[in-house]
């Protein structure tokens, strides 16, 4: 006993620590091989990666690069044994998915506009209208542009017109009068990136008209031309034929849900309706899919049943899939085909096909399969808050009913009508929660902002959509081409009208929402992976995923936010004030940069404007077109010069920002408006007596978007 004790006291202390992490490992490896089951539903998360990966690097790759590196985990998941061959598969989905993003990027490519153009004549044809307040936004493709070669002419361009007085028809080939200028970078690093996004659609200049345009003979379409120029026709002729009967935002929701185009409702709606947790109404995504599908699947079966020859003889159910899945791929392509609806027709497709083998269509597969696909065709969309907050909710929503699938059940088969009602309250209920909480960490990163009462909205909202609204339109999109829908938009309207009264009201309320700063994307990453291990994985190991989910909620804490912007074209300059707010140099110009801004602060209202002799917190003192500002908690001085030429004094300062022709004063940083033009909008961090400077276009010309 006594050599014992005196060998365990000569035992060194950090085997200890050492000693308790391996067990953990053993653990953690041995719940992951029990699950092996479930591997498979973690391939669409490697290609994710991979996309990821792709959009992270700051110079494009060499074309090669990705095929090269399949072929070789290819090669090497051939080699391996069975039992070594989890981590190149593993490998290997990251590797398809780089492919895919630089399969998708040389597939879209577009010159872009390297320098604005000003009145120059622009011909196009015509390939989608959206009606807008007040005007409509047309995009054009197969351009030309005067005194712009061929090669560098973008293969799309968007315009928007004032009037609404002439709507052009998709396929129409016109010529306008137009200013024209690249897509817009983001207004801050980390922000939303509406060149990249344009690029992914093949737009690569954007403008407005000057005046109506004129007819000009049209080419001759390809066959996907035609069919594309048919369904923007048929989305134009629906939105027309409901403004005949409908007016104001109620117009705008009808269309909205018949064709995908929410650019008619008013600004103030769209607002309303995303601060009540509604906005999700307006994107055609699983509830709108599945109500269509669900409706020509009963409907049919409920008719077919009714004639006992075929019901007896012939398969009803499987003829009833076939005609659901052909009405959502209809529906599919009169909305535009959005991501979330590729999502839903997807997934619900494979639903159908799980009827038509005679297979269970619900399951965790069905919905990772889905993603695989829009991930594999269109891997920009996983940067997206669409996709991200479609398949969040989605297989959130999975999860938790697989999870309570064997309760629900014995609660429904003892159910009367009384508890049926319940049952159905409290599944919206249910459902409303999970959606909202999976989709609140992606709501809050984007838009830094997430509904506080959207359960109660969407009780009055999702049944008044599934029991009222959809029904009428799929009554309208059969009516419509015999002239005979004009009672049943009215009927939708009614509808909308509802829709619009809740979400008004429930926007009004006290505290209808919560806003917080923006996140960094690391953030995401680590919240997105936390919930898939918590929702892919079914054994003790999945509750490793809420260290994700509490590395996220505690970044909302602790922002790191920019002391000074400087948006892209030198307009504004936005500081931050010794009690946190923001202080803009003027309200005249880059409004939509220093609004953003203070959406990414977390703050509401307007930025405030500091005047021509500096702020009244004292930070910014102005005199002879210069700036100087201190800022709290930092011995660092700023000068912001915005007059041309140099003053006849500088002051010893650590950073100069001259703008607009200005000669800059020396100092050991400088930013001028060059260094903007080069290198896009700037944030700089002040932390102590460093000083750090993040700009949107860090390698410029690196990227094909950039």
């Amino acid at each position: 006993m006594h050599r014992h004790a005196h060998n365990s006291r000569r035992q060194p202390s950090w085997t200890v620590p050492i000693r308790g992490i391996a067990q953990l490992a053993t653990q953690m490896f041995a719940g992951l091989a029990a699950e092996r089951g479930r591997w498979p539903l973690w391939l669409p998360v490697g290609f994710a990666a991979g996309i990821c990966l792709y959009f992270m690097l700051p110079e494009e790759p060499p074309f090669w690069s990705g095929a090269m590196a399949v072929l070789a985990l290819l090669l090497a998941t051939v080699v391996c044994g069975a039992e070594f061959r989890v981590l190149p598969v593993a490998c290997l989905s990251l590797a398809i998915g780089f492919l895919a993003a630089q399969a998708r990027t040389a597939m879209v490519a577009t010159p872009v506009l390297q320098a604005d153009l000003d009145r120059v004549h622009v011909t196009g044809t015509v390939t989608s209208v959206e009606q807008l307040d007040g005007g409509m936004r047309v995009i054009l493709s197969a351009t030309m542009v005067s005194g712009l070669e061929t090669e560098g002419t973008p293969a799309r361009i968007r315009l928007r017109f004032r009037s609404l007085d002439r709507i052009p028809q998709p396929g129409m080939r016109i010529r306008v009068l137009a200013s024209l200028q690249a897509p817009s970078g983001p207004v801050e690093p980390g922000a939303f990136d509406f060149r990249r996004h344009a690029f992914f659609q093949s737009i690569g200049a954007v403008g407005f008209a000057y005046r109506r345009w004129e007819l000009m003979p049209a080419l001759t379409p390809n066959l996907w031309e035609r069919v594309n120029t048919g369904f923007e026709g048929a989305r134009q002729f629906i939105a027309d034929r409901v403004q005949l009967r409908l007016d104001g935002a109620s117009a705008g929701v009808a269309t909205a849900l018949l064709t995908g185009e929410v650019t008619a409702i008013p600004e103030a709606d769209l607002e309303a309706m995303r601060l009540s947790g509604l906005q999700h109404l307006l994107s055609i995504s699983g509830l709108h899919v599945g109500l269509v599908a669900g409706l020509v699947f009963f409907t049919l079966r409920a008719l077919l049943a009714l004639v006992p020859p075929i019901a007896l003889h012939f398969p009803i159910k499987k003829w009833a899939a076939l005609a659901a899945m052909a009405a959502i791929l209809s529906y599919m392509a009169l909305v535009g085909a959005p991501v979330p609806t590729q999502r839903s027709v997807i997934m619900t497709g494979l639903m159908l096909t799980a009827i038509l083998v005679d297979r269970s269509p619900f399951s965790l597969r069905i919905i990772m399969l889905a993603a695989a696909v829009v991930l594999l065709l269109q891997p920009e969309a996983l940067l997206g808050p669409s996709f991200q907050m479609s398949f969040g909710a989605v297989t959130a929503l999975i999860g938790t009913y697989d999870a309570l699938a064997p309760r629900l059940s014995a609660w429904k088969a003892e159910a009367g009508p009384v508890r049926r009602g319940t049952l159905y309250v409290l599944g919206l209920v249910l459902t409303s929660l999970v959606a909202g909480t999976a989709t609140m960490p992606f709501a809050l990163y984007h838009f830094q902002q997430v509904a506080n009462y959207g359960v109660l909205a969407n009780l009055v909202a999702v049944p008044v959509t599934s029991f009222w609204i959809m029904p009428w339109g799929l009554l309208v999109y059969g009516l419509m081409p015999f002239g005979l829908e004009g009672w049943a938009v009215s009927a939708m309207g009614m509808g909308a009208d509802v829709i619009l009264t809740t979400a008004r009201f429930v926007a009004g309320l006290a505290g209808a929402s919560l806003q917080v700063p923006a996140a960094p994307a690391w953030t995401l990453a680590a919240v997105s992976l936390g919930g898939l291990w918590l929702l892919l994985w079914s054994g003790p190991i999945r509750w490793l995923g809420l260290s994700g989910v509490i590395l996220f909620t505690g970044a909302l804490f602790w922002p790191d936010l920019p002391h000074i912007r400087v948006d892209a074209e030198g307009r504004v300059i936005a500081v931050r004030a010794a009690d946190g707010r923001l202080l803009v140099s003027t309200r005249r110009a880059g409004r939509f940069d220093s609004d953003e801004w203070q959406q990414r602060d977390g703050l509401a209202g307007k930025p405030l404007v500091w005047s021509k002799t500096g702020s009244r917190d004292g930070v910014v003192r102005c005199g002879e077109g210069a700036c100087l500002y201190r800022p709290p908690d930092t011995p660092l001085t700023v000068l912001l010069q915005s007059k041309p030429g140099r003053p006849e004094r500088c002051p010893a300062v650590d950073l100069v920002i001259a703008l607009r022709g200005a000669m800059p004063c020396p100092a050991s940083t400088v930013i001028t408006a060059d260094d903007l033009a080069a290198r896009g909008a700037h944030s700089l961090f002040l932390r102590g007596q460093d000083l750090v400077v993040k700009t949107t276009r860090p390698h410029p010309g690196a990227r094909p978007w950039s």
